[in-house]
């Protein structure tokens, strides 16, 4: 399943930036179209907005027992937790609940303007674009500082997360004084190995004005690629009544899962894992075929040399069981011996079964078939006769008025 990926400009809709992606590992293109000019959204796409830090704040709560993500008295309760902090009227916003959080313990709120998320949602629907999840561009992390420096020289922003942000993650001016608002030590570079690295990126426009501020050299940042990487979050802000629901959603989850499960680098060692099984298997396959084969072929060969010792003359084998079978007729026949299809042992047989007290009306032989009339049999004494003519090799059943005996196998 490809991607299709939107970030929601703060404003109303009108143009967006996307990116495509086949395998959600690279990008395959991006750009910034009007919303009907979007790439198409049609079967085996999925498509995920996201929120763009400047839009959604942090807020950090511990959960009553009882309370989680999928808790009806989730919103009430984040509401009651959190009105003294909110600038905004609560029935104005939106609360999305970490994926992870469990009641009784810590989680983190990301909470945004919610019409202003639902008016975007209306029109990507009605663009034939439906959303399948919301990720946020920017969300809290534990370890050392990351800070991305975004848009133009003259209204540079900067993203930071990480230990020692305030508010767990922050969208910024990008100015010395934004800078200061940091702990004394946390721009300093990891020079003695413990922990992560510091990490600085810069898009190519405001690369040269973060090095200034900074002092130091950054990294170049596409803001495509960081499309991308928030798409990787397990983060989905569509939660509480902003929920995208529905068996097509749930299919085309599925098929992300598929796509993580065979491009993303943490399932490498998943996908070995079935490669060799399946190998292991193949090949245990193969070997079973080969010694069933083997087998089978030592079987025939003892098969014609049974024929071969036990009629020399025949030297040319075809069907092994079929040849003996005829020799073996051939050599009775020659011999004046009876076989199990004669009429003298099928009436031996029947004798056996039937006794000396029932006298049938009529008998009639032909092809190793016997057929005797004016003995009725029921059910239950046609199994019994049945199992006394099993070790002979026949079996009888009835026909209209009549009881038939046949071989049932060759002896």
């Amino acid at each position: 399943m490809s991607l299709l990926l939107i970030t929601l400009p703060p404003g109303l809709p009108g143009n967006y930036d996307y990116a495509t992606s086949t395998d959600g590992q690279s990008l395959a293109s991006h750009g910034t179209a009007a919303i009907g000019l979007l790439p198409p959204a049609g079967r085996g796409v999925e498509v995920v907005a996201m929120a763009p830090a400047s839009q959604v704040s942090w807020h950090r709560v511990t959960l009553p027992r009882g309370v989680g993500p999928g808790s009806p008295r989730l919103r009430p309760t984040l509401v009651g937790m959190l009105e003294d902090v909110l600038l905004d009227d609560p029935d104005q916003l939106h609360f999305a609940v970490d994926p992870d959080a469990a009641g009784g313990g810590n989680a983190w709120v990301a909470v945004c303007n919610r019409a202003w998320l639902a008016a975007h949602l209306r029109a990507l629907d009605a663009a034939q674009r439906p959303i399948t999840r919301i990720v946020p561009e920017l969300r809290p992390r534990t370890g050392a500082l990351r800070m991305i420096v975004t848009g133009e020289p003259d209204h540079a922003r900067v993203l930071m997360t990480g230990d020692g942000v305030p508010g767990g993650a922050q969208a910024l001016p990008f100015t010395q004084g934004t800078l200061a608002l940091l702990p004394p030590d946390a721009l300093k570079a990891n020079s003695d190995g413990d922990g992560a690295p510091l990490e600085l990126l810069a898009e190519p426009a405001v690369a040269e004005l973060a090095e200034q501020l900074l002092n130091r050299r950054v990294t170049i940042h596409q803001p495509a690629k960081r499309l991308l990487a928030a798409s990787r979050s397990n983060w989905d802000l569509a939660q509480l009544d902003l929920a995208r629901t529905g068996r097509a959603r749930a299919v085309k989850r599925a098929g992300a899962m598929w796509r993580d499960f065979l491009h993303a680098p943490q399932w490498r060692p998943a996908r070995w894992g079935v490669a060799v099984l399946l190998l292991a298997n193949l090949a245990g396959l193969n070997l079973w075929a080969w010694r069933t084969q083997d087998e089978l072929q030592t079987r025939r060969a003892q098969v014609n040399g049974t024929l071969t010792e036990s009629f020399p003359h025949v030297r040319a084998i075809v069907d092994a069981p079929v040849q003996m079978s005829r020799e073996v007729a051939s050599l009775r026949q020659r011999s004046g011996a009876t076989s199990h299809r004669d009429l003298e042992p099928m009436i031996s047989a029947l004798g056996q079964v039937l006794g000396t007290q029932t006298t049938p009306s009529a008998i009639e032989y032909s092809a190793g078939e016997l057929r005797v009339k004016g003995v009725p049999l029921p059910a239950s004494a046609l199994s019994d006769a049945n199992q006394r003519l099993r070790p002979l090799g026949y079996r009888a059943h009835t026909d209209a008025d009549a009881l038939v005996l046949r071989q049932e196998s060759s002896l």
